[in-house]
């Protein structure tokens, strides 16, 4: 596969230039590795593409998987607990998960909720999120997983990797697309979300 379309927002791509150049040929050569044209293995039931072979989204997660995993990425988890207190919630949310639940403990909440999110791919500090989902999966990467990454100091980077519209056309209906994902982020200004991405926008 090779990397269509790409939209740096907040210098994300800038910041990886300079700081994790060698990550970045190694997203690259992953995408590059994996053969979309193989992976055409769902057949589809929908009335306007009935028996058509599309990308199946289930063998092309796990291409990527083989892919990164060869290169020593792996999932990540951040854990925390749950405040609705603002003021708490900023003075806590860099303490580890025990220190979190000891303080807001010790501040009046009896029964913090405890919580956690995961990434796909993980290394030095860059996060990466392949997405052949729904809409709301890349919506949620976007403005709540990366960004919460990001807000607790587990990532300085969110890439999110996404088939471009040529592609998707050729997958089951509603799955998100580049071009639209990106048209949702500039539709939001150019600084929400507060924290630095990279979209790539991927096809055969």
């Amino acid at each position: 596969m090779k990397i269509a379309q790409k939209y740096s927002h907040l210098n994300g791509e800038e910041y990886l230039i300079v700081h994790h150049k060698n990550l970045y040929k190694e997203i690259s050569e992953v995408i590059k590795n994996v053969n979309a044209n193989k992976l055409k293995t769902k057949i589809s039931k929908e009335k306007t593409k009935t028996g058509n072979s599309l990308f199946s989204p289930i063998d092309l997660n796990k291409a990527f998987d083989i892919e990164f995993s060869k290169n020593k990425w792996s999932e990540s988890r951040y854990h925390y607990y749950i405040t609705l207190n603002r003021e708490l919630m900023e003075q806590s949310i860099l303490m580890t998960p025990k220190e979190q639940k000891d303080f807001l403990i010790s501040k009046g909440e009896n029964n913090p909720i405890f919580s956690y999110n995961q990434t796909d791919y993980v290394k030095d500090k860059i996060a990466v999120e392949v997405q052949f989902g729904k809409y709301s999966f890349v919506a949620y990467d976007l403005f709540v997983k990366h960004m919460l990454f990001y807000s607790g100091g587990v990532i300085n980077l969110g890439i999110e990797i996404l088939p471009t519209k040529k592609m998707q056309s050729q997958m089951s209906s509603g799955v998100a697309y580049y071009e639209g994902e990106v048209y949702n982020v500039m539709r939001q200004g150019r600084n929400s979300p507060p924290v630095p991405l990279l979209v790539l926008g991927i096809e055969p």
